[in-house]
């Protein structure tokens, strides 16, 4: 299974926990229930007082008094017959109105922790495509770059240059390079290099070289600019630097007679270790 399916299904299943979750809460009670016992409860009182008020009716004022009696008194009987009545239903409706709008709560709440579970999962299978996306390509770039290195090599150190590597060598190595080892003259520079040896000729001696230079450093360049932008924590970044093509532009750019580059930004490690130690005393 792919990660892209793996947070597909990841996504799905955050989905399908918060109908889960709503549907607990339903069974467990936490919903309007028609069958509220305050309803219930409010409905029994009413009944046992509507029967009182009409016992009382009967053995102390008796209907036929109460049907002539005057309509201003017997408003005034029904209004304090009704009042309790419409006092324990508006008691009875205010609560009924906090537990919905509680519900209401709980249910904005799940929705938000949802919706932060499912951003995140799409956040994550969004950069886990980017970074699939840009190891297919950096497959490509680097076989590139491993061509332009290799004819730059030709260029400095082959027939047409001072000839130091012969036919024979250069043969092997464009077979490495066939077979997968696309930095194998990138590595055969940084020999040079460790030996003292001059670079600035075999970069820019001559126009050819000084165009297959500058290529190098302008598609290492945007290989980088992929790496960081699908990179969270500078890991693909970093390896990209420290490889052999990195190394190489990073020497290119140093020594470029026109422009003066920027430096590349590499994780320092002396800053990340002195994180650690101060999480690790902040634990303490």
């Amino acid at each position: 299974m792919s990660k892209s399916e793996s947070h597909n299904k990841a996504l799905a299943e955050t989905s399908s926990q918060s109908a889960h979750d709503s549907e607990d809460d339903i069974g467990m009670g936490t919903g309007f229930d028609r069958r509220d016992w305050r309803i219930l409860f409010g409905l029994v009182v009413t009944l046992v007082w509507l029967l009182l008020g009409m016992l009382y009716i009967s053995t102390n004022v008796g209907w036929g008094n109460f049907a002539d009696l005057p309509i201003d008194e017997m408003g005034n009987f029904l209004e304090g017959a009704f009042a309790p009545l419409a006092f324990l239903w508006l008691v009875i409706g205010l609560f009924i109105q906090q537990t919905i709008l509680a519900q209401n709560n709980r249910e904005l709440y799940h929705s938000n922790v949802v919706s932060a579970r499912q951003a995140e999962a799409l956040a994550a299978n969004e950069r886990n495509a980017r970074q699939e996306t840009f190891f297919k390509i950096a497959d490509n770039t680097r076989r590139q770059l491993g061509g332009i290195s290799g004819l730059l090599l030709q260029s400095g150190k082959g027939p047409a240059g001072d000839g130091s590597v012969s036919d024979a060598e250069f043969m092997e190595m464009w077979h490495q390079f066939a077979t997968g080892d696309f930095e194998i003259f990138s590595r055969r520079f940084l020999i040079l290099s460790g030996r003292s040896e001059n670079l600035l000729p075999l970069f820019y001696g001559t126009q050819i070289r000084t165009t297959h230079t500058e290529n190098f450093i302008v598609n290492f360049d945007r290989l980088l600019k992929l790496a960081r932008e699908c990179d969270i924590n500078g890991i693909i970044t970093d390896a990209q630097l420290h490889s052999a093509h990195g190394l190489l532009s990073s020497r290119m750019r140093e020594l470029h007679p026109r422009i003066k580059f920027r430096r590349y930004e590499l994780t320092r490690t002396s800053t990340y270790l002195d994180q650690i130690m101060k999480s690790s005393q902040e634990d303490h």
